[in-house]
Order: C-alpha cells, then sequence, then structure tokens
C-alpha cells in the first residue's frame, strides 16, 4: 500500500485533496492579520515623523489610504511572487490563477478589491466557499483565482 507524501495531503480512497478547507483557510487568515497588523504599525511609524508625532487625525485623509495602499502591496506583492503570503505558507495554500499559474498584479488588485467588500458583507463572500461547488469565495470569483493546496517544495 502506497504511503500518501509529506507534501500531498490526502483524502480517503488516496484521491489527493485539491482545495484547502473553511478552517485551514481562516487559519491562515489569521496568521496574515497579525502580520499585517505588525507591517501596518511600521508603515504608520515611518510617517509618524512626517506629522511631527502627533496622532493622525480624520481631517488627514491620505493616512487611511496609504495604509490601505501598504495592505494592498502586502498581499499583492506576496500572491505575485510565490503565491503565498506568510500564512498561506505555513498551511501549504497557494493563490493561483485556475489554470495553476501565478496571478497578475491585476487580479491581485481585483481580489484584494473584492476582498474588501467579501468581508464588508459581514463576512458573506468568505463564508460562500461553504457552498460553492468549487469551494471559491466571492473574491477568487471575481478575480478569476483559486486557493489550492501547495504541493511542490517550494524551498531551494
Amino acid at each position: 500500500m502506497a504511503r500518501p507524501t509529506k507534501n500531498t495531503p490526502q483524502k480517503p480512497g488516496n484521491a489527493p485533496i485539491s482545495k484547502p478547507g473553511f478552517l485551514r483557510r481562516l487559519t491562515a487568515i489569521v496568521y496574515d492579520l497579525l502580520l499585517l497588523i505588525a507591517v501596518l504599525f511600521v508603515a504608520t511609524a515611518l510617517l509618524l515623523p512626517l506629522n511631527g508625532g502627533q496622532a493622525f487625525t480624520a481631517q488627514q485623509f491620505f493616512f487611511p489610504l496609504y495604509l490601505l495602499l501598504v495592505s494592498f502591496l502586502f498581499y499583492a506583492w506576496f500572491w505575485t511572487h510565490g503565491g503565498q503570503t506568510l500564512g498561506l505558507r505555513a498551511w501549504k495554500i497557494k493563490v493561483l490563477t485556475l489554470d495553476k499559474k501565478p496571478i497578475s498584479w491585476k487580479q491581485a488588485l481585483l481580489r484584494f478589491t473584492a476582498a474588501i467588500i467579501s468581508w464588508g458583507f459581514l463576512g458573506l463572500g468568505f463564508l460562500w466557499i461553504l457552498i460553492d461547488k468549487n469551494q471559491r469565495s466571492w473574491h477568487d470569483r471575481l478575480s478569476k483565482t483559486a486557493l489550492y493546496f501547495d504541493t511542490q517544495d517550494t524551498h531551494h
């Protein structure tokens, strides 16, 4: 009897699993959120001297836009350079196109924007994977991307 390899998760009957489940995705999101918060702290610290060391006010509309841009660059860079953020890598998940190729910056922008909308509707766009036959969220569908198990060893 063949044993499953370390990098290829198996279903009963030895058929490879192609899509990560809900809890695995959610855990990867939490990992990434913790890292993003740290990145946003650093991004804020870099900008504070330009504001005289004072807190940003509601009238300074550029600050939330700056944090949004930093957030986009954080996710998009990882998605377009290997398909994995730290959270995705920890859980052996990759963001790829539907034909399993690396995503473009345009797809990353669509995915990021649609993810904000997905979560803006109380997470409904993310919960959609529970009823979607292909386990794709709103942001997966709108950006023509999907999450797959990373079955290759990406360390060289």
